[in-house]
């Protein structure tokens, strides 16, 4: 799917937000990468497998 030199990494690797965004939607909240992972300004994810990556949050100190 990505045409990037070098490429963007896959969406089954642990950089995978790393890869370049293809689509920008700020007012809704999310970004589409060029590996299928669907990115939320929350840092939530929807992989292309329908899995889901839970939102990042700072742990309480």
């Amino acid at each position: 799917m990505c045409s990037h030199q070098p490429p963007c990494p896959s969406a089954d690797r642990a950089d995978h937000d790393a890869a370049r965004i293809v689509a920008s939607h700020p007012e809704q909240g999310w970004s589409l990468l060029c590996n299928g992972v669907v990115m939320f300004d929350d840092t939530g994810e929807l992989l292309p497998d329908r899995r889901t990556v839970e939102p990042r949050r700072p742990a309480l100190v």
